[in-house]
């Protein structure tokens, strides 16, 4: 039996013919019950605890006495929150990584999550916390960033390494910026500030799901159209040139997709680590995949965000991590172990 299945849909008004890897798609079935198990969890589990049961009954609005405050009001909020924000940071990773033909190409190695929150932080100490004026700070932050590392990357040839190079310096210089400019701020902005850039989803409610989920209604389909440039690209330049692809006009479309989702869900919930560089690897492992899918990696970092974030609440009982350092510990054991492997497979995706 063939492993891949011909698509042909309309969308955006014109036509996207691909193909379908069949273990993707029951993979990708698998991690939707999985996030589903993860996402009862989370509305069940707290000092108000509530059964599977109980959870459903209180979303059709027959609960116990008290649990739709607790459910609809403080819990899905944030449950809604992380897997937006996870998906969006999925799929991100997967475009970079399969621009740049390398695991390590992701937004926060790249430096797009620092630059968003650089933009963030500026506006946060200029104007405020407000969440329209934060994720236009972040976007253009990004959108900056991410000119700089492509001008400068790319300006001696197209390189997946040197993109991860010069983003890796790019994130050790913003880094720093971010840490100056909190050292000068008054003492609550710089608390507010700090707190923003530990990465959390803490009084994450519905004023900032619904920008989040109508942004990616807008780019999660802008995307989709472009997978079959992304799929050409994978081939390199000179093979997507001959198929009369051009590659410049492509890579910038969908580098400035994979800006725009890595800002609005970093003007969410801050820079979160490794989840954008994590996701779309592990769902390529365990799809046996060739390269990233954008759909499965989108599943796997709403996955993987959820349920970091559900161990952040769990973990140390009367006090809630930010989930930010969660991501970063599992993260950081993660990079080790692929940095691993690329040694171990002579650099080899």
């Amino acid at each position: 039996m063939s492993r891949t299945a011909n698509i042909d849909v309309r969308l955006l008004g014109g036509r996207v013919r691909g193909r379908v890897h069949r273990r993707s798609v029951t993979v990708s079935g698998a991690i939707i019950l999985a996030g589903i198990v993860v996402g009862m969890l989370a509305l069940g589990s707290g000092d108000y605890p509530l059964n599977p049961v109980e959870v459903l009954q209180t979303l059709f609005g027959t609960g116990p006495p008290g649990a739709d405050f607790v459910v609809e009001t403080l819990r899905l909020p944030r449950a809604v929150n992380a897997l937006l924000v996870g998906a969006g940071l999925g799929m991100a990773g997967a475009i970079f990584q399969s621009i740049t033909r390398n695991p390590l190409g992701s937004p926060d190695i790249v430096g797009l999550t620092w630059g968003s929150a650089t933009g963030a932080v500026l506006v946060i100490m200029l104007v405020g916390q407000g969440t329209a004026a934060v994720a236009g700070g972040a976007l253009a932050g990004g959108s900056v960033t991410a000119a700089v590392v492509y001008l400068i990357a790319w300006g001696g040839g197209h390189a997946g390494y040197r993109l991860i190079l010069v983003g890796i310096g790019m994130s050790a210089m913003l880094a720093a910026i971010n840490t100056y400019l909190i050292a000068r701020a008054p003492l609550d902005t710089a608390q507010a500030a700090r707190v923003w850039l530990t990465g959390s989803l803490n009084g994450r409610g519905w004023e900032f799901a619904w920008p989040l989920g109508v942004a990616l209604v807008v780019l999660v389909p802008i995307a989709v159209a472009l997978i079959p440039r992304l799929r050409m690209l994978e081939l390199g330049d000179d093979a997507a040139t001959a198929l009369g692809l051009r590659t410049e006009r492509s890579r910038l479309a969908l580098i400035a997709v994979a800006v725009a989702l890595t800002a609005v869900a970093t003007a969410t919930a801050g820079p979160i680590a490794f989840v954008a560089l994590a996701a779309p690897q592990i769902a390529r492992r365990v799809a046996r995949a060739s390269t990233p899918g954008l759909g499965a990696s989108a599943l796997m970092g709403a996955l993987l965000l959820a349920g970091g974030d559900l161990i952040a609440q769990r973990v140390m009982p009367g006090a809630e991590l930010p989930v930010g350092v969660v991501t970063g510990a599992l993260g950081g054991v993660y990079l080790l172990w692929l940095l691993w492997h690329e040694w171990r497979t002579g650099g080899r995706v």
